[in-house]
């Protein structure tokens, strides 16, 4: 049986909807194109592809279906796993230099072949078997480790994130949409001193901050860029392009529309 023809299915716990990734994971692509960013680099995942997603941090991806499908195996990494893992092999971290959110998996047979191994455990749900799920855990990091050592780096690294530049961090990263207390984490604060040290910034509270920078971006895309609405909203945070276009009325006083049709 060819990999492609493995369906959907994930192993862990599973990974929150937001724009931030709060475990590591694996990810193998079985069919469609996966297109992903994280704030630094855009990152492209074809089928029969893989790579691992690192936690703590920014990340967005969007799903191109093939033939009106899109299947993945998703397999989550999450702390008490690894450490369990790091005590049982007495596993050393060793210096990852890449900064970057989506790491790609050198292609090699023992990937394909782990993915298929998978089939007869998961049901109907793509859920596998609680008895094997972390059996199989243990052995594809047995397999990303041997494949590349490097890797240890990554998954063994149990620190929290540094305090950043607060100013730098909120302009580069102002279009992802995720709660202020991911924002105040990433920064290395607690959300009491992030609210602190973000009115002392900005001279203005995170969240109508994040609204106007936000207007202000899709305001210049769509007159000086030709944007449509409908290609911006996502990309800069909002949920729906509904409240996306309430909001812009709100703030300038016509609609977004109103700038496309004057072009």
């Amino acid at each position: 049986m060819r990999a492609t023809e493995i369906k959907s299915c994930y192993i862990g716990p599973e990974i929150s909807p937001e724009q931030f990734i709060s475990e590591h994971f694996f990810l193998f692509l079985a069919k469609g194109t996966m297109h992903g960013y994280d704030g630094n680099k855009h990152f492209v995942l074809k089928s029969g592809e893989y790579c691992v997603v690192r936690k703590n941090h920014l990340a967005r991806y969007n799903k191109l279906k093939e033939n009106d499908e899109f299947e993945k195996v998703s397999i989550i990494f999450d702390e008490h796993f690894l450490k369990s893992f790091q005590d049982k092999h007495k596993s050393s971290p060793t210096k990852f230099s890449s900064k970057e959110a989506f790491i790609p998996i050198k292609q090699n047979e023992l990937i394909p072949n782990f993915v298929r191994s998978l089939m007869p455990y998961y049901n109907r749900s793509g859920k596998i078997d609680g008895t094997f799920a972390d059996l199989k855990r243990e052995e594809l990091l047995l397999i990303l480790l041997k494949l590349q050592p490097e890797l240890s780096g990554v998954f063994f690294d149990f620190e929290k994130p540094e305090k950043l530049n607060l100013k730098a961090f909120m302009n580069k990263n102002f279009k992802f949409n995720v709660s202020i207390q991911r924002f105040a984490y990433l920064t290395g604060r607690s959300l009491s001193a992030f609210k602190r040290d973000f009115k002392e910034t900005f001279n203005d509270t995170p969240n109508h901050w994040l609204k106007e920078r936000r207007l202000q971006e899709a305001h210049f895309l769509i007159d000086k860029k030709s944007k449509k609405p409908s290609e911006i909203y996502l990309d800069l945070g909002f949920e729906d392009l509904s409240h996306f276009s309430f909001a812009f009325k709100k703030q300038f006083g016509y609609a977004p529309t109103k700038l496309t049709k004057t072009k």
